[in-house]
């Protein structure tokens, strides 16, 4: 298949990368030119402006950073949506707010193009092994011609249901269990260290006890040993706990624990730990609030 690719980061990248290996064709854009080199010595075509990466495409996929970065891409001068013809394909695996995913959706449906909402669950080193689990939703139709491009990524599909929207909710739910989990197996492991227990010794007693589960041990083993380069920013976190507590507002929900992880995102951000690697970010806030002060 012929696919456009917006958005080449650390995501991106690894993401462009499986596709092409799988035999696809690829015309990928980004905003820092110098982030497409790689792709571009494996075959990929470099566009000139977001529009460019939809000509002649069977699907363009959409993977930024933020809500912002999307309105810029999809809505700016040269964007996307003006460019995607009737009928066209548009797959949004960015993490983005409820919101928006509803204005895609009447946007889409407005110039009868295709639109899937497909998310992932997965960090980079996760995104190159085509290892990602993706929560999709929309149209039965829409879902059935993103499939071919979505599987070479993943090692899994959820589908959510026929609102985009449901899968752009269950994303940010899921990185708000992320986020409780990161931030409860810290103050475990400040507990367990106020009582001489080394942190590693507590969570392999612990994860085999009661959870078995991959994801404690990566983590821990994230926030024990710092990686060189971030996977996920403490910048990320915080922005999907505001847009997680931005959709629970709008259906009159409130979730106390979202409000509680907000204050100590921004407490990371107060430290200068906005870049830090997200797990060790909250580790460290956690060793920081632990300390009484009588």
């Amino acid at each position: 298949m012929k696919i456009g690719f917006l958005g080449t980061g650390k995501m991106g990248t690894p993401m462009a990368l499986r596709l092409l290996a799988a035999g696809h064709e690829l015309r990928v854009w980004n905003r820092t030119e110098g982030r497409i080199e790689p792709l571009l010595r494996e075959g990929a075509i470099a566009a000139g402006t977001p529009a460019e990466a939809e000509l002649g495409a069977d699907a363009v996929i959409t993977m930024l950073f933020d809500d912002a970065a999307n309105e810029e891409v999809l809505f700016g001068s040269n964007g996307l949506m003006d460019a995607l013809e009737p009928g066209a394909l548009h797959i949004a695996c960015s993490t983005i707010s409820v919101a928006l995913s509803e204005r895609l959706t009447a946007e889409h449906a407005r110039r009868n193009q295709l639109f899937v909402a497909a998310p992932v669950f997965g960090r980079p080193n996760v995104a190159e092994e085509g290892r990602l689990w993706i929560v999709v939703a929309g149209s039965d139709a829409a879902i059935a011609k993103a499939r071919p491009v979505l599987e070479p990524l993943s090692r899994g599909i959820s589908v959510i249901g026929r609102e985009p929207r449901q899968a752009h909710a269950v994303k940010l739910g899921g990185n708000f269990l992320i986020s409780t989990m990161i931030q409860s197996l810290s103050e475990a492991f400040v507990f367990a260290e106020s009582q001489g227990i080394a942190p590693s010794v507590f969570l392999e007693a612990v994860n085999s006890a009661l959870f078995q589960s991959p994801f404690y041990a990566a983590y821990g083993n994230v926030m024990l040993h710092p990686p060189e380069h971030a996977g996920a920013s403490i910048d990320l976190g915080a922005k999907d706990t505001r847009l997680l507590r931005e959709a629970a507002a709008s259906r009159n929900t409130r979730l106390s624990l979202a409000d509680n992880l907000a204050e100590i995102f921004q407490q990371a951000k107060q430290a200068g730990l906005a870049h830090e690697d997200w797990a060790v970010g909250q580790y460290r806030i956690a060793q920081r609030r632990s300390i009484l002060k009588l």
